[in-house]
């Protein structure tokens, strides 16, 4: 008789037959199991049958059962992975490539580029495109080792202060939630360049979106892939393009161009900078809004085939996104519209899609074709992000029931292996998207409150990364562990955890004086001055008020390196054997290919 364990669901997910211990297992649902190996086999349309979305009693997003700091519990009951493993290499390399590329880079850069001028937003995204360089790297070593869902909280908890890994875990919950609602109000704003677009509410537009993004979630942690994967590619050859083009208009190469050779024309008329140094700090919170997502390969590694392979070539694929799609394209960008155009969001009279300034640049070429083309990708970037944002907040938020840190019901996980109920609560909270049938000034408003939220929210949760690795290492080699039993490592290392860290509470800082003492204070009313700092720091509020409440009510104490666990919860425990062979084949190769695999 085959024994069926808490792990072997994989070794025998391609049998007819199974059969358990009932003396091992006493309380084991049978028949829960069959079906949930037979799930993990069927077609992407069997997750709509009416038994798909029954409770699993023994599926988890952990598999263990564990406390709060991600540690084991004795006397395991019988679990099952919640979600069957089916990220795969080129879908972990979409999601770290284009994961990120949504209305934070097409729409939101008009916002910063208005604030304070192409040399603002090529300083503001540079600096946060370093810090979050090291901030993957250091998730990406600490996910190898321990590939844990909702692995930000849980890093946090085990390596920090539980109390702060609770408020980690759900200010990157709220984060998500948030985002859904604000990707969908960005994408009214986006359809209202058409003209046909406008005459019809924009609250039956945001309504289709948001059907499209709750159904790509229930189809699965494989729809998710799926969907990115392509969602993706598209994104990356939309930018491409632009970039392509952008050359081509600064140049002078478009005939009958109304503008001619541009070159940096509008880095000297208006100028490279506006508002000075309180126009760079204001860039920082949308830049660290565009780049918000890219943590998401550490999320998913605990649902991926193989992390220990996949998940270093996506962790360095990061700076060739961060240097080709952001960087370079906003510079061409930053070339192509003056930070004074009336049409930027924020500008003078902006609230329609001529906010992007990709549409912007290309308008004003007198190019008549592609204003509509980038407009459909960036609806398509609404789609991706907002596909992104339920995965995110629906994995976090089950994460936390499993640790009792959220209501239990949403560590409800269905034969399908979805996490249904907290699916259905974070596509509730996205019903926020429907703020845009209040109209122009309101729904811009949405979107400056919803935008400002996540962007800080953000900060927080990588610079608690950074500080998880800083701690993390500290703890491997008091435990007397060497680097080179780690299966992946950082490339920055710890100074780059260290730069990571100082750039986030830089961040926080410029962004405290920001809120404190806007652009034009002076002429302010003390209510606008209140809500600008509102506006700026409510995020940290929240985080504090939950950090200071669960720290009260459960007694925790700050870590001390000597208390600090780096054996429960890693895979691959005979990892010194098998890297010791793949190290030696390693040697072998060709030099292009090790120089290859050293940045890709």
């Amino acid at each position: 008789m085959a024994v069926i364990g808490n792990h072997d669901i994989e070794k025998y997910a391609g049998y007819k037959t199974y059969s358990i211990s009932p003396d091992r297992f006493p309380h084991y649902d049978v028949t829960q199991r069959i079906t949930r190996v037979d799930t993990y086999h069927k077609s992407f349309f069997s997750a709509f049958k009416l038994d798909s979305f029954k409770r699993n009693i023994n599926a988890r997003i952990v598999t263990e059962v564990t406390d709060s700091e991600g540690r084991p519990l004795p006397d395991q009951p019988p679990a099952e992975p919640a979600l069957a493993m089916k990220l795969k290499e080129r879908h972990l390399q979409m999601i770290a490539i284009g994961g990120s590329i949504g209305t934070g880079l097409f729409v939101g850069s008009g916002s910063a580029l208005a604030s304070g001028g192409p040399a603002s937003l090529i300083i503001a995204y540079g600096l946060i495109g370093i810090m979050l360089y090291c901030t993957i790297h250091a998730l990406g070593e600490m996910a190898v080792a321990f590939p844990i869902a909702g692995a930000f909280s849980v890093y946090s908890s085990r390596f920090i202060d539980p109390a702060w890994g609770f408020a980690m875990g759900w200010n990157y919950a709220l984060n998500w939630l948030v985002v859904l609602p604000l990707e969908l109000t960005a994408a009214s704003i986006t359809l209202s360049f058409w003209p046909g677009a406008r005459s019809v509410s924009p609250a039956a537009f945001v309504g289709i979106f948001w059907a499209a993004v709750v159904l790509i979630n229930l189809f699965g942690v494989k729809g998710y892939g799926e969907a990115e994967f392509v969602f993706s590619i598209i994104k990356v050859i939309a930018v491409i393009g632009f970039i392509i083009l952008g050359i081509i208009i600064a140049t002078g190469g478009v005939p009958g161009s109304p503008q001619g050779y541009l070159g940096a024309h509008y880095w000297y008329s208006p100028g490279a900078f506006n508002h000075g140094f309180k126009g760079l700090c204001s860039v920082f919170v949308t830049a660290a809004f565009s780049f918000g997502g890219t943590e998401l390969v550490g999320l998913t590694a605990a649902e991926t085939e193989n992390p220990r392979l996949s998940l270093p070539t996506a962790v360095k694929q990061v700076f060739w996104r961060i240097t080709l799609f952001f960087m370079v394209s906003l510079t061409i960008m930053g070339c192509l519209v003056p930070y004074n155009d009336p049409n930027l969001l924020n500008g003078s009279s902006s609230t329609d899609a001529n906010a992007s300034p990709f549409v912007i640049a290309v308008k004003n070429a007198g190019i008549a074709v592609v204003p509509s083309i980038m407009n459909c990708v960036i609806l398509i970037a609404v789609l991706s992000v907002g596909n992104s944002s339920i995965y995110g907040s629906s994995r976090t938020l089950a994460a936390l029931a499993d640790r009792k840190q959220a209501p239990q019901i949403l560590g409800y996980i269905d034969n399908s292996g979805r996490p249904l109920v907290a699916i259905i609560f974070a596509s509730t909270f996205g019903l926020l998207c429907f703020i845009v049938a209040a109209g122009g000034d309101v729904r811009v408003k949405a979107f400056n409150w919803m935008l400002a939220l996540g962007g800080l929210s953000g900060i927080f949760t990588w610079g608690s990364i950074c500080a998880s690795h800083i701690r993390f290492r500290q703890a491997w080699k008091y435990n007397g562990h060497t680097l080179d039993e780690l299966a992946f490592k950082s490339q920055p290392g710890v100074i780059g955890s260290w730069v990571g860290l100082i750039f986030n509470i830089l961040v926080l800082i410029a962004q405290f004086w920001k809120g404190f003492a806007p652009v034009g204070y002076a002429d302010m009313t003390v209510g606008e001055r209140v809500q600008s700092w509102f506006l700026a720091y409510l995020a940290a509020m929240i985080i504090l008020f939950m950090f200071i409440v669960y720290k009260i009510l459960f007694k925790t104490k700050f870590k001390r390196i000597r208390d600090i666990d780096v054996t429960s919860g890693r895979r691959d425990m005979d990892l010194a054997a098998i890297l010791a062979e793949e190290r030696a084949l390693q040697a072998q190769w060709p030099r292009w290919k090790k120089v290859y695999k050293t940045v890709c």
